[in-house]
């Protein structure tokens, strides 16, 4: 375990509920997250897993869900194939997302932990807001019902 964390936010222009939507539905998932199909069903212990293509080479992400509050807080643990790192306990990170809302308006909160040194964490910063943002656009324009 290392004692290197992330934390990163995004505020964007909707109800929570609608954020929440964009962050669990597998079809809107894959619309701002690469292709890549994410399945779960969101439950303590259940497995929550990530599929697709990047770069030509096949990957397969997976986690358990720690913790979750339905709409507002999810925490899941998460190794990937491409992490270059063996499938064990201690190589695996922690995520975490929290909603909260104001008038409408949600603050999304990303959290990570356990991150392998400080290249991966400013790699992983840049991807979370690069990826949100895709979904942040997602729904603030509509797209997301």
């Amino acid at each position: 375990m290392t004692n290197i964390n992330l934390k990163t936010s995004l505020v964007i222009n909707a109800p929570a509920a609608l954020v929440w939507k964009a962050l669990t539905d597998p079809e809107i998932v894959k619309q701002y997250f690469f292709g890549t199909h994410q399945q779960s069903d969101w439950q303590v212990g259940s497995d929550i897993t990530w599929t697709g293509e990047w770069e030509g080479k096949t990957y397969q992400d997976h986690g358990k869900i720690l913790e979750i509050t339905p709409g507002s807080y999810v925490k899941y643990s998460y190794w990937s194939t491409m992490s270059g790192t063996e499938d064990k306990p201690e190589n695996y990170q922690f995520v975490s997302y929290k909603l909260g809302e104001n008038e409408r308006v949600t603050t999304l909160e990303i959290s990570q932990e356990n991150v392998k040194d400080e290249a991966a964490k400013e790699h992983s910063e840049s991807n979370w807001q690069y990826i949100f943002g895709k979904m942040k656009e997602m729904v603030e324009g509509g797209e997301v019902k």
